[in-house]
């Protein structure tokens, strides 16, 4: 074997290793952000678990809570929390404590909801917006929040479903408007 033989195989495996090096931290970078997305979801799910353990043993279990319904948070402090004795492991606070400290954390300012925050950035065109732009520009806004690209479509066709968007189908995109108000 000459020396440019030689040096035209070792060229040939180490370019092969760049290219498997620069292939295999992609796929450990897709792999973490998948992990990241599935971390958000399980987050998201643990959430709407716990919202319906909390309105379970409400009276009227069609009733959904009140900020769904544009209605002040603060007003949810007044409520009693429904009890479920055998899920808790420590012992529970006695509902005047419960409500000064609920109402201590609600008097700081809240953040707003996603849904609020799509509605606003929605309202300022005139034209349909796909769910990856106002992500985007969502993140551009609010870098403090960074909901995956599901949560975000999620959150859209929660709010076509309370009729406050429109939803716009062009070929195989989904694109989405505010509703006008009709004050």
């Amino acid at each position: 074997m000459t020396s440019q033989s030689a040096a035209t195989l070792r060229s040939r495996y180490v370019a092969q290793a760049a290219s498997d090096l620069e292939e295999n931290r992609r796929r450990q970078e897709e792999l973490a952000d998948r992990l990241a997305v599935l971390k958000q979801e399980e987050a998201l799910l643990t959430d709407i678990l716990n919202i319906a353990e909390r309105y379970e043993g409400s009276a009227d279990a069609n009733r959904l809570p009140e900020q769904v319904h544009d209605e002040p948070a603060v007003t949810r402090t007044h409520q009693k929390p429904a009890r479920s004795s055998a899920r808790r492991s420590a012992p529970a606070k006695s509902s005047t404590a419960t409500t000064t400290v609920k109402a201590g954390t609600k008097a700081k300012s809240r953040q707003p909801l996603l849904g609020e925050l799509l509605s606003e950035l929605l309202g300022q065109y005139e034209e349909p917006r796909q769910a990856k732009e106002l992500r985007e520009e969502l993140l551009e806004k609010h870098p403090y929040r960074n909901p995956t690209p599901q949560v975000v479509r999620n959150t859209l066709e929660s709010l076509v479903a309370k009729g406050r968007v429109r939803r716009h189908k062009q070929e195989r995109s989904v694109m989405y408007t505010l509703v006008e108000d009709s004050d």
